[in-house]
Formats: structure tokens, sequence, C-alpha cells
């Protein structure tokens, strides 16, 4: 009798173990799959990306940019002349403020006194 509850203990366990193995085989199965989708997108996606890339080279090349320019901009070639020494180029202007004119943020830093800073705070205020 102990021989038939272990035997049937035994296959109880195999159906078991070979359910986990199927389920385990099924599992590894859909991340192949999907492992194998993933890498079809990537592909895809480089051959589009390549291909984007070659379309923006050809559509940067210097003579369609070129023969683009002359058709639509109206530009003129430059002269030679046009162009000049370092010399004959204006004077810096000078500063908005004069030698004796004080300066204005300066003069807020140089305040001794704290309470005489116009600022946006009102700590203080509230405080008193």
């Amino acid at each position: 009798m102990i021989i038939r509850i272990i035997h049937f203990c035994v296959i109880v366990a195999m159906v078991a173990a070979a359910t986990y193995v199927y389920d385990i085989k099924f599992e590894s199965t859909m991340q192949a799959e999907r492992l194998a989708k993933v890498r079809s997108d990537i592909r895809r996606e480089r051959d589009a990306v390549a291909a984007l890339r070659a379309e923006w080279a050809a559509l940067n090349a210097p003579s369609r940019l070129e023969a683009l320019a002359k058709r639509h901009l109206p530009l003129k070639t430059t002269d030679a002349r046009q162009f000049d020494q370092l010399a004959g180029l204006p004077e810096r202007p000078k500063p908005p403020l004069f030698a004796n004119e004080p300066d204005p943020i300066g003069a807020l830093l140089s305040i001794e006194e704290e309470k005489d800073i116009p600022t946006g705070s009102t700590g203080r205020q509230g405080a008193q």
C-alpha cells in the first residue's frame, strides 16, 4: 500500500515537473520571438536612419545649395574692393556713463546701512 502511495506521489511530481519545464520552454520561445522582433525593428530603424543621412547629404551638397541660392536669392557677387581695412572701421562707442557721474550700482553697493538699500524684499519691514 505504501508503495502505491509513493508511486502516485512520484507520478504527480513528474507531471508537475513536466508542466513546469513546458512552461519554461514556452516562455523562452516567447522571449526569443520578442527578441527577434526587436532586432528586426532595430535593423529597420538603422536602415531608415542611413537613408535619411544619405538624403540629408544629398540635400546639403554644396553644388545644389549654390544653384538654389543663385535661383532664389538676389545676391550679387562680392568685389575685392568691398572689403575694408581694420583701421577704416568707426571708433568704438563711448560708455553711457561719464567720468564725473557716479555708478548707480556701485552707489547701491557702497551704502553702509542695510535699511537704506532699496530692494524688493519685505523681510525687515514685516518684522517691525
